[in-house]
């Protein structure tokens, strides 16, 4: 049983990372995107209430974020394990994921990190051609990854693994599987 929680800064391929993963482990790829899409979708409250703060512009407040994860961490395919990407973000959701573990007696496996050097992630980023994606937009992004998430990979420091995530997906996919092995 695998219970991984996926870290990474913008660019550093994640979410490819977190698809070939999940259908390597067999586990479900929980993303917080892809939580707010269906909730918001389905119009449940907790999409409902996301959706009222998106539309005004403004984040989604940490409790709906938790209750999102949490009733989706209760769901049958979760229960043999899971790959966590976007969630937790800082250390007062990694709090709550802890809670939530804890009540479904199960624990993390580990954190896994990729590991991308910064210009490496600004030119894949820049290479992406996207209007929002400017150097200066980039690097602020990057800023902000940094300053929420050093915080985390010390509150989690016993079980990061960190990937060197340079390479094609494949090279990468092996380092991560390989790493869950030992």
């Amino acid at each position: 049983m695998v219970r991984l929680v996926l870290v990474g800064p913008p660019g550093a391929g994640k979410g490819t990372q977190a698809a070939v993963l999940s259908e390597q482990l067999a586990v479900p790829h929980i993303s917080t995107g892809d939580l707010f899409r269906a909730n918001i979708d389905n119009e449940t409250p907790l999409g409902q209430e996301a959706k009222s703060y998106l539309d005004a512009g403004e984040l989604v407040p940490d409790k709906v974020t938790n209750e999102m994860v949490r009733q989706r961490l209760s769901e049958s395919d979760a229960r043999a394990g899971f790959l966590l990407d976007g969630f937790p973000r800082t250390t007062p959701q990694a709090d709550v994921l802890g809670e939530i573990l804890a009540e479904n007696g199960m624990e993390l496996t580990a954190v896994m990190q990729f590991d991308v050097p910064q210009e490496e992630l600004v030119r894949r980023m820049l290479d992406r051609g996207r209007s929002d994606d400017t150097e200066e937009v980039i690097r602020r992004r990057l800023s902000v990854y940094e300053s929420e998430t050093a915080p985390l990979l010390e509150y989690y420091r016993d079980k990061v693994i960190t990937i060197n995530a340079l390479g094609s997906v494949d090279e990468i996919t092996s380092r991560a599987l390989e790493s869950l092995r030992k």
